[in-house]
């Protein structure tokens, strides 16, 4: 059941925000923002985990290593598919490391960070992690907000209900019947990214000419070794079938693990002013649960927490629930908070809702 902390609703959050778009409290104590960071910083959530973080990349490094070792002994064999739904699982969990890796979280050295986002995302994922970065930094400055998010863009989604009345032939078949296509086209969601990736290295910058390089060798690594260790141990029918059901549940896990962090929560025009704080609450959305739910989401259930301070690390998110939760609580802003799934839930009215006018009227 969906949890909203104070009484006011999203929409007076956000006019709140329009009113003072520096969203200043009386007393002279600077930003909302600025009071809340101080409250964060005392408390030490912003320091860096290096134990964690040592940890946590080992044991995921062996599991991997472990899933490709299971996959050259098992050889030839159709059992090679459960091993696929197995990597899928441990491409999202590194993928997730490489995350944590663009927002600086793991280590107070940008280079030492950068190098781990490669080797997580270009080497072992098959992810451009300059691309990555560089699209979800603008996310995070904009989420939601139209034509400055890239999250929300004109796509196979329609975001929006002009992103909806503006589609023609089968992207308007689409957008009518998104609610019921989305998690089958999620399937493709790691194809989508591999191919993106590899596009934005060849048409436009992604940093200097020595990272683009670096991330240039790493991907041809990753798709090199993918390739052969498939064909070499399968049979061609095996080997296709294995990357289907390995990539496809990949994009699955990753898009399922991202839907419910924004999809579904107030959408905000390009010219929409609001402070920073409130654009970050109000725009996003936590999904409660135990130690699982962390694990599986990558952290990534705390989404508020996360976009107020995105170079937090990943342990440290939890703990700085409690105060964000209270600071909203106390100036009257709404922060969102459900189960995950009913935060799917949430995702697919809200895009069965967009369709909406493309449908015949009884429809809606």
């Amino acid at each position: 059941m969906t949890r909203t902390v104070a009484a006011d609703a999203a929409s007076q959050s956000a006019a709140r925000g329009r009113d003072d778009a520096r969203g200043t409290p009386a007393g002279g104590r600077g930003s909302d923002y600025a009071v809340l960071s101080r409250e964060v910083k005392r408390a030490g959530l912003l320091a860096r985990r290096p134990g964690y973080y040592s940890v946590k990349i080992g044991g995921n490094l062996i599991l991997l290593a472990a899933g490709w070792v299971a996959f050259a002994l098992i050889g030839s064999s159709w059992w090679q598919l459960l091993v696929a739904v197995y990597l899928a699982v441990m491409f999202t969990q590194t993928a997730f490391l490489g995350h944590d890796a663009g927002h600086q979280q793991i280590s107070a050295s940008k280079r030492v960070n950068d190098l781990l986002g490669r080797l997580h995302g270009n080497l072992l994922v098959g992810l451009s992690y300059g691309w990555w970065t560089s699209k979800h930094n603008r996310h995070h400055a904009h989420p939601n907000q139209v034509d400055r998010d890239p999250d929300i863009s004109p796509g196979a989604i329609a975001f929006t209900r002009e992103q909806a009345r503006s589609r023609r032939g089968v992207g308007a078949w689409l957008a009518r019947h998104q609610a019921w296509l989305f998690f089958p086209m999620l399937l493709l969601e790691g194809l989508h990214l591999h191919i993106a990736g590899v596009r934005a290295l060849l048409t436009r910058s992604t940093g200097s000419r020595a990272a683009k390089l670096a991330e240039t060798g790493l991907l041809i690594a990753h798709l090199g070794g993918y390739l052969t260790a498939l064909l070499w141990v399968l049979s061609p029918v095996q080997a296709v079938c294995f990357l289907l059901v390995q990539q496809g549940l990949f994009g699955v896990y990753l898009g399922c693990s991202f839907a419910p962090n924004h999809k579904g929560m107030p959408v905000f025009a390009r010219e929409h002013k609001i402070d920073y704080l409130r654009r970050q609450v109000l725009t996003s959305r936590n999904v409660h649960g135990g130690r699982l739910t962390d694990l599986a989401l990558g952290g990534l259930n705390y989404q508020i927490e996360h976009h107020l301070f995105p170079s937090m690390p990943r342990p440290n998110l939890h703990r700085a629930q409690g105060l964000v939760r209270a600071f909203c609580a106390q100036n009257g802003i709404a922060y969102c908070e459900t189960g995950l799934f009913r935060s799917y839930a949430q995702v697919l009215q809200h895009l069965h809702a967009v369709g909406g006018s493309l449908r015949p009227r009884l429809e809606y």
